[in-house]
């Protein structure tokens, strides 16, 4: 099975660097340290598809502690105070998602996610007290209340349905013209996984599901959360569609999905984009996961 998009990562966290002040100033100090350059929250890549870095002189924001990348330092710094959080996805970075190389992608999520959250995580949840850095950039602390808060990681199944040698896929309106993908919702409070997908696929398609198996999981940076994708086996095939979250859902043969993952004009669909984790899924159940 291919590995999702945005796993693979080259960065050794380094956990003890994050609770020993010396060691970080030590990491700090390293004149091979390096900084990753982003536009915003945007990658900046060369004609390789690989990350931009440069002096940690240049960082205009906290210096956050990714980890070390073959024995160098390597940071992110954090939006300056006041900057706003970049909403949503740029037009440029879709551009980019392609032409990233691999351990690249998941460098860039672990630090995306990093400083997004910083920038929107400045006050304590307990409190309402503006919170500071700390644990070289993996929590933030209330001078006040003494609340240590952490990077957040909001959990979301993605999942098919099969029945026979027939799979479920749906489309929602925002999405380029004929391409259907995997359902996905988010993982709620007091559910099982297995619960969150019979959940889901019912409530977006009205099928019910049993024999739910687990493939595999992405991060997702956008902003920062985790896909855990599933198969479960359908019923039966009956469709009732929630059009407040579908456009339309419908049942694909094998021979079709074989199709729209090459790309073949006579696909009768288009297909989630390599480093979308529904590419994943697809080619682990056309190999029979």
């Amino acid at each position: 099975m291919k590995a999702p998009g945005f796993t693979g990562g080259t960065l050794d966290r380094a956990d003890p660097v994050r609770h020993d002040p010396a060691l970080l100033d030590a990491a700090l100090a390293d004149p091979a340290a390096r900084l990753l350059v982003l536009d915003g929250l945007d990658p900046v890549l060369d004609d390789a598809g690989h990350l931009t870095w440069t002096g940690l002189d240049a960082a205009a924001g906290a210096l956050l502690f990714l980890g070390f990348d073959s024995g160098v330092p390597c940071f992110a710094s954090a939006l300056p105070p006041g900057h706003p959080v970049p909403p949503g996805r740029s037009p440029a970075l879709f551009a980019m998602l392609d032409r990233f190389a691999p351990a690249d992608a998941a460098n860039y999520a672990a630090a995306r996610s990093l400083v997004d959250w910083h920038g929107r995580h400045g006050f304590c949840a307990n409190c309402g007290t503006a919170t500071a850095i700390f644990r070289a950039g993996w929590a933030r602390k209330c001078p006040h209340c003494g609340a240590e808060h952490f990077p957040r990681v909001d959990p979301v199944v993605i999942m098919l349905a099969e029945i026979g040698d027939r799979v479920l896929l749906g489309r929602q309106p925002p999405w380029p013209p004929g391409r259907y993908s995997a359902l996905a919702g988010f993982l709620e409070v007091g559910e099982s996984i297995e619960e969150a997908v019979a959940r889901e696929i019912h409530e977006e398609a009205g099928v019910r599901v049993r024999d739910i198996r687990y493939v595999a999981s992405q991060p997702w940076p956008f902003p920062s959360s985790l896909m855990v994708a599933c198969i479960g086996v359908a019923e039966d095939d009956a469709l009732t569609i929630d059009t407040h979250e579908l456009e339309d859902a419908r049942w694909f043969t094998r021979e079709e999905v074989r199709l729209a993952m090459a790309r073949d004009p006579a696909a009768p669909f288009g297909a989630p984009p390599p480093y979308a984790i529904a590419h994943t899924l697809l080619g682990a159940w056309m190999e029979g996961a």
